[in-house]
């Protein structure tokens, strides 16, 4: 095999085992320089097909640039003041997403942070409330505290699974004695993550969900599901997207991740639940006059995207598999439920992930570092199985240098 890689040659004559060359199509013909004019939007006369086009951006689902069709709609969008209630595109949207969820009501919020945040404000309205969530929550990690610093409402980690669960016995055992409430706080909310996203896209079940709900029900609490990629693990699972959230009392559901929508997200619950977050959006500051040239997008993508989350599925499927046949990396290819991939070097590995992401992003691969010795990507409806297959001949090459270079020292 005539693989175009300087270290690939220099390894074969000092003969250490640097792994196989993965069998990929194109860039065993070609070198990285003619993927990178092809990249580029340059022909290549023996092979004008295999084309990636521009960047190929892995470091999340949010960084899709709107559709043609999208920006039709953004143009053309019916308009009004909607913290007067007055948008009509705004109201077509809230209408829609809670229908799809079968709630009674929803409204539309700048970002997911905001309306998680709006959720368990609502749901515990009195300072020094609890809330129960998992150690590895987008809440609990990735949302500045919020919770704590602006509505004064304490976080009660309990671990996640590898699976993206919270066994039960452990959320029960977290749940405060009433009879204490001299001490400590009070429990009111509990609130799961689906798709579990740094548990790498896991789906949480129909069962899993019903079985939560049922427990807050017999403590007296509220269930919250932060759904930022829901519609992604309802694909996953197969079922509908009513039926993931029936248990729960509210959920927030992003529309620039998975769908790709540009900005926003909606909430969605009961009629009294939505009139109290109207409230508490615009004291956050997220009442927007004419949204509506933003829920044009957002309802775009609602109807032409959620029919394409299997198929970012699948590739992510496929990338992985990729990704397991490289000799110095390491993932669990049965983890991959939904769009998103992590994979980590080996012990001991003499693949430095800093240097390789360099690598990749100088030949126009985009790629988040998620912990000391793991990679995150994420696909989504931007990218291509070529640029699948590309990204990983791409890897491929930097570790196979990366492990050369350490040889040779």
């Amino acid at each position: 095999m005539n693989v175009s890689c300087k270290c690939y040659e220099k390894s074969q004559t000092k003969k250490p085992f640097l792994g196989t060359p993965l069998l990929l199509p194109f860039v065993a013909e070609r070198d990285w320089k003619s993927y990178r004019l092809k990249r580029a939007g340059g022909h290549h006369r023996h092979n004008p097909v295999a084309m990636v086009t521009g960047t190929v951006d892995l470091r999340s689902d949010t960084v899709t640039k709107p559709t043609e069709a999208m920006r039709a709609a953004m143009a053309s969008a019916e308009v009004d003041d909607d913290v007067l209630g007055s948008d009509p595109t705004a109201f077509r949207l809230e209408s829609e997403v809670a229908r799809i969820m079968r709630k009674e009501a929803a409204i539309f919020v700048p970002s997911g942070t905001m309306g998680n945040l709006i959720s368990v404000l609502v749901h515990c309205e009195t300072r020094g409330s609890e809330v129960i969530l998992g150690d590895k929550s987008h809440i609990h990690v990735y949302e500045n505290g919020g919770i704590s610093t602006i509505g004064g409402v304490h976080p009660r980690t309990v671990k996640n699974n590898p699976d993206g669960t919270m066994d039960f016995d452990l959320i029960e055992a977290a749940i405060r004695n009433p009879e204490d409430e001299l001490y400590y706080p009070t429990t009111r909310l509990i609130c799961l993550e689906n798709s579990q996203a740094n548990c790498g896209g896991r789906c949480i079940s129909v069962q899993y969900t019903d079985r939560v709900g049922a427990l807050a029900k017999k403590h007296g609490l509220k269930l919250h599901i932060d759904g930022a990629r829901i519609f992604n693990a309802a694909v996953a699972l197969k079922v509908p997207v009513h039926r993931l959230v029936q248990a729960a009392d509210s959920v927030s559901v992003c529309l620039s991740k998975g769908i790709g929508a540009p900005v926003g997200s909606i909430i969605v619950g009961s009629k009294s639940f939505i009139a109290k977050a109207k409230r508490l959006r615009k004291t956050l500051g997220g009442g927007m006059r004419q949204i509506g040239i933003l829920c044009a997008a957002a309802y775009v993508a609602l109807q032409e995207n959620v029919a394409k989350l299997q198929d970012d599925h699948r590739k992510a499927k496929a990338l992985a598999d990729g990704l397991s046949q490289i000799h110095g990396l390491k993932l669990d290819t049965s983890s991959v439920e939904t769009n998103m991939v992590f994979f980590d070097v080996v012990d001991g590995s003499t693949v430095k992930l800093e240097r390789l992401c360099k690598i990749l992003e100088e030949n126009g691969i985009l790629v988040m570092i998620a912990s000391s010795s793991s990679i995150r990507m994420v696909l989504h409806h931007q990218i291509s199985d070529t640029d699948v297959q590309y990204t990983l001949s791409c890897i491929q090459q930097g570790v196979l240098q990366l492990q050369a270079e350490a040889y040779n020292k």
